[in-house]
């Protein structure tokens, strides 16, 4: 009974998937919400000295409260506009090079800076190294806890999401300890946008760098996630919700231009202190 229910699932998100259309452009408002529980910690642990005339400047993305996004995409260009009550940062990617480009408003200064996915890859990595050489309990820990594989069950129920029909579905994470947990996913079933997984959430100043903590399974959806709520560490939850989104209104080229008033550099540059700060990054709020 067990692999003919399996079967029934797979089929059914195949005959859906054959009738959602793929939007190549499109302007998407996006709200998300991180909520910590009662007495977390917000220890912030301090950054690593610069080097000699150096400056040392930590970026953090995902922490509590409520932050709006617009997302603009045309073909394979994508723009994500976020603003805070200190900063203002716009997140320019082109699928087609491979490369994201940061931009920067901050205590009056307008900086940015460019990473390909390669050099993405490969920041990772030192990250993960770094991890694991803080504490073996910890590198442990977050080894067991990473998703290894992802189902989804398809519920009836139905509702609107920016005036949008949306339907009900449960993303089923497999962690590599063996534990399971589920989301719940508000999903439009007559579209998916080209080139774009979901908006809001942890995207950040990164890009596809922040998109580290972005719920998994979401690409494999028979359409596109409109609303959705998961599980972050330390206790915390963080819900992304499309408050509003135009796929009639033409997108210029021109909306994907860099500034001229932006000075803009190589994140290599700015990693390694040439004439620049060096970035220290932490995704996910404080504590990280």
């Amino acid at each position: 009974m067990k692999k003919i229910i399996t079967v029934f699932f797979l089929s059914a998100a195949v005959a859906v998937q054959a009738q959602v259309k793929v939007l190549d452009h499109a302007i998407i408002t996006t709200k998300t919400t991180i909520v910590s529980p009662e007495g977390a910690d917000d220890n912030i642990a301090p950054p690593p000295p610069a080097a000699e005339g150096g400056e040392v400047r930590v970026m953090r993305f995902g922490g509590d409260g409520e932050t709006k996004s617009v997302t603009t995409f045309k073909g394979g260009m994508i723009k994500t506009y976020t603003e805070t009550d200190m900063s203002r940062t716009t997140v320019l990617r082109d699928n087609n090079k491979k490369m994201t480009t940061t931009l920067m408003e901050m205590m009056g200064k307008k900086t940015g800076f460019y990473t390909t996915d390669e050099d993405q890859q490969q920041m990772a990595k030192r990250m993960d190294s770094m991890m694991q050489s803080r504490s073996q309990t910890a590198a442990s820990f977050n080894n067991g806890n990473q998703v290894s594989s992802t189902d989804i069950a398809y519920a009836d129920e139905t509702k609107k999401v920016a005036g949008i029909n949306c339907k009900k579905a449960f993303i089923i994470a497999t962690r590599k300890n063996g534990t399971k947990d589920s989301s719940v996913v508000w999903y439009a079933t007559d579209f998916k946008l080209q080139g774009i997984t979901s908006t809001g959430g942890m995207a950040g100043g990164f890009g596809n760098f922040g998109r580290t903590t972005a719920l998994s399974g979401l690409d494999n959806l028979a359409g596109f996630p409109m609303q959705y709520e998961m599980k972050m560490n330390r206790g915390r939850k963080m819900i992304v919700e499309v408050t509003k989104i135009n796929t009639e209104k033409e997108v210029a080229d021109k909306e994907f231009e860099i500034p001229k008033d932006f000075e803009v550099k190589s994140m290599k540059d700015m990693q390694n202190g040439n004439g620049g700060p060096v970035f220290q990054t932490r995704i996910g709020g404080p504590g990280q």
